[in-house]
């Protein structure tokens, strides 16, 4: 799919030397990667990943997964709670390589810009509609 000059891809398999990774979303800026390979999985790194925790996900997804992300040079990150309603946008750290920056935790029904996609408002009431608490 193509948004802005993005290609954005649910659940692709990232390949980061000995490491394989498969984020809920992942985007690439068209500089990035300009078309969609014909391969079974991805070896560029995204321009940005989210995830999506469940109760059974959210230790390893925001532990050992975002680090990994981190060090693979992804630059902006979103972890995403349906269950408390919670969207935190994190962007790698221009001061201290491999670490993550939080630029903002947003819950319950906020608008929100958030990069790497400010120019479009997100209304979070949206993602927890269906959500059963």
């Amino acid at each position: 799919m193509d948004r802005a000059g993005w290609i954005l891809l649910d659940e692709p398999e990232l390949h980061f030397a000995h490491d394989v990774l498969v984020p809920d979303l992942a985007g690439w800026r068209r500089e990035t990667m300009p078309a969609v390979a014909n391969e079974p999985y991805f070896t560029i790194r995204p321009d940005w990943v989210c995830e999506v925790f469940s109760p059974s996900t959210e230790r390893y997804d925001r532990a050992a997964k975002v680090a990994l992300y981190a060090a693979a040079g992804v630059a902006h990150a979103w972890l995403v709670n349906p269950l408390l309603q919670i969207l935190e946008v994190l962007a790698l750290s221009a001061v201290t390589p491999g670490q993550w920056s939080v630029l903002g935790v947003h819950y319950n029904d906020a608008k929100v810009r958030a990069k790497p996609f400010e120019e479009l408002e997100l209304d979070l009431a949206i993602l927890w509609r269906d959500v059963q608490l």
